[in-house]
């Protein structure tokens, strides 16, 4: 066995490999892991694009190192960074004063352990499909207020708001544009089929997952950057 690069113990043993297929050891007097003839490989622009690409699917991050070939804790760190620079502000494309229709919901995440429930609180044009705003949080009158501040200017002056009948609705938007509805109506089909849409896109929302999120922050852009991606990808409504 290689003596270990710290302690130059020679007590080594195996254990296990690198994301690579390399043998990695561990030093009994130190506890340090190694590998032998370490060199340092540099994560190509072509590696980022197509991890970039991965963190929209349905992967866990040890799935997508394993595809990109680069070690976890290079994945780890890359999200870290990127969970900073994801803009917390839906992109949407320019709309007249009209009759705009709006359609909202919540949905049920957690983040470390089923106790620490996070709400996602969704708007989408019911015409455009388009995520006009979301929040996470907690299930209060709260939240449904930063969800509606959260909203383009001619959302909040023009859209009528079709819900479900959580109380929490009731106290934000206007009285006279909001429609509070069973989903026997079929008026809020469009915003229940995207939170079906992230469930079956995103790993960490998916119904009892092994992959989920401990940190919030982490949360909060993993569903930001699909949002994102999920607007951009709409047609240009004619």
């Amino acid at each position: 066995m290689p003596a270990c690069p710290q302690c130059q113990s020679s007590h080594t043993v195996k254990n296990g490999r690198i994301h690579n297929g390399k043998q990695r050891f561990k030093c009994k007097a130190c506890g340090r892991q190694f590998i032998e003839h370490p060199t340092q490989k540099r994560v190509t622009p072509e590696q980022i694009a197509l991890i970039d690409r991965l963190l929209l699917e349905r992967l866990s991050q040890a799935a997508i190192a394993r595809v990109a070939q680069v070690s976890e804790s290079w994945i780890e760190s890359y999200v870290a960074v990127e969970a900073g620079r994801i803009p917390r502000q839906a992109q949407v494309r320019p709309k007249k004063k009209s009759r705009l229709i709006l359609q909202l919901d919540e949905l049920w995440s957690f983040v470390g352990s089923k106790k620490q429930k996070v709400w996602i609180w969704l708007a989408l044009d019911a015409v455009t499909r388009e995520v006009v705003g979301m929040v996470m949080g907690n299930r209060s009158a709260q939240l449904a207020q930063k969800l509606w501040e959260s909203l383009p200017g001619v959302y909040r002056q023009c859209a009528v708001c079709y819900t479900d009948f959580w109380e929490a609705y009731r106290s934000v938007i206007p009285k006279k544009r909001h429609r509070p509805v069973g989903k026997e109506t079929g008026l809020t089909n469009y915003v229940e089929r995207l939170n079906n849409t992230l469930r079956q896109r995103i790993s960490r929302l998916v119904r009892r997952t092994l992959s989920f999120s401990k940190s919030l922050v982490n949360h909060e852009a993993a569903i930001w950057r699909f949002i994102h991606h999920y607007n951009a990808s709409l047609p240009v409504a004619s």
